[in-house]
Parts: structure tokens; sequence; C-alpha cells
């Protein structure tokens, strides 16, 4: 008896565990803006007003910055497709990994870790704020920050398309940020960009 309750208990665990997780709508593949008129539109914005942003346009907005159009090859082109590129997403009550190819997000820890990636008066009123990471491990720093302008790119686009806004940022308590989202040595990050809506 006492190992049907144990199993049973862990069974139930592990819902509790995985629920914490945030399973992401399919992506939505097709509208949105005209490109020239999208590329017309691109811009920084760093003012934001503070909401929630719905599963579905996360979803899309983790898709079209580095998620899979294809089985084995993704939105964002890298150099002798290393692929070396992960996404890391910091929302209001915790920080997750983007697991592009199960598009779902994976719990790291639940608390707010938005002080560690400064200038509040950004960041706190994004709806959500992208940490692109670089596992150098597979390819050399100068690689994986030139292929960390396409996946930037590919959010400004996604953003001015869905009316939203957006701003690259390179400065931020790298060491707390680190910690934060509990990196591997070779993984290092390379930009954030927090997203939001529009005043």
């Amino acid at each position: 008896m006492k190992k049907v309750l144990l199993f049973f208990g862990l069974i139930g665990l592990a819902c509790f565990v995985q629920a914490q997780d945030i399973k992401l709508n399919p992506p939505t593949r097709s509208g949105g803006k005209a490109l020239m008129e999208t590329l017309n539109e691109r811009r920084s914005e760093r003012t934001f007003v503070k909401k929630e942003m719905p599963v579905q346009m996360l979803s899309d907005l983790l898709w079209a910055a580095n998620g899979f159009n294809r089985p084995d090859k993704r939105t964002a082109p890298t150099a002798s497709n290393k692929q070396e590129l992960e996404l890391y997403v910091v929302l209001d009550d915790g920080a997750y990994f983007y697991d592009a190819k199960q598009n779902v997000l994976k719990l790291i820890a639940k608390e707010n870790f938005k002080a560690a990636l400064g200038q509040p008066n950004i960041t706190d009123k994004a709806a959500v704020t992208i940490v692109i990471v670089a596992d150098t491990g597979k390819t050399s720093s100068k690689f994986a920050y030139l292929d960390t302008g396409y996946i930037s790119q590919n959010i400004y686009l996604y953003a001015a398309s869905a009316g939203l806004g957006t701003v690259a940022r390179a400065s931020y308590n790298g060491a707390e940020v680190f910690k934060a989202l509990q990196l591997k040595e070779k993984q290092e990050v390379t930009l954030v960009h927090p997203v939001g809506f529009l005043q």
C-alpha cells in the first residue's frame, strides 16, 4: 500500500512540476503586415504599457525570433548551421528556457529576475524580456555575436508587424543574469530584448 501511495505521490509531484512549464500554442505562420510596411515601422521603443502578453502572441514572437521553420533549421540563420543560440524568457513570475522543438517554455526558477536585467524604466513594464544565449562550445564568440544580430532583427520585425515595441540592449548585470538563468560555463549572454505594448 505504501508503494502505491508513493507511486501516485510521485506522479502528482511530476504533474505539479510540469504544470509550472508553459505550453505554447502552435505559432501562426501566416498573415501579419507586408514586409515593406513592417520595415518602414521597425524602430527601437523604450516606453511600454504594463500588460500581460497573450500566449498566442508570445508563441508567435518566440517562433519568429528563433523557432524551427523546417525540421532541422530555424527562422534565424547561424554560421555553418551550428545553431549555437537559444532563447531564455524572463516574465514577471520567473525565468524560462524556450524549447523551440517542443514549443514549450520550461521553468528555470519561479522568481522575479527583472532587476538583474537593469534599466527598470524599460524592463519593469515590458511584457517579456528575451535573453539570447550562445553556447561558445559550438562556435566562436565572433560568430555567436554575428548570429545574434539575425535573431534581434527577427524580434524587431515581428514587433513592428504585431504593433509591439522592442529595443536591443547590451547593458545588464552579466553575473546576475548568468546566475538567474542557471547558465553553464560555456554559455554566454549576447543580448537582451525587452518586448512590450506601446502607449
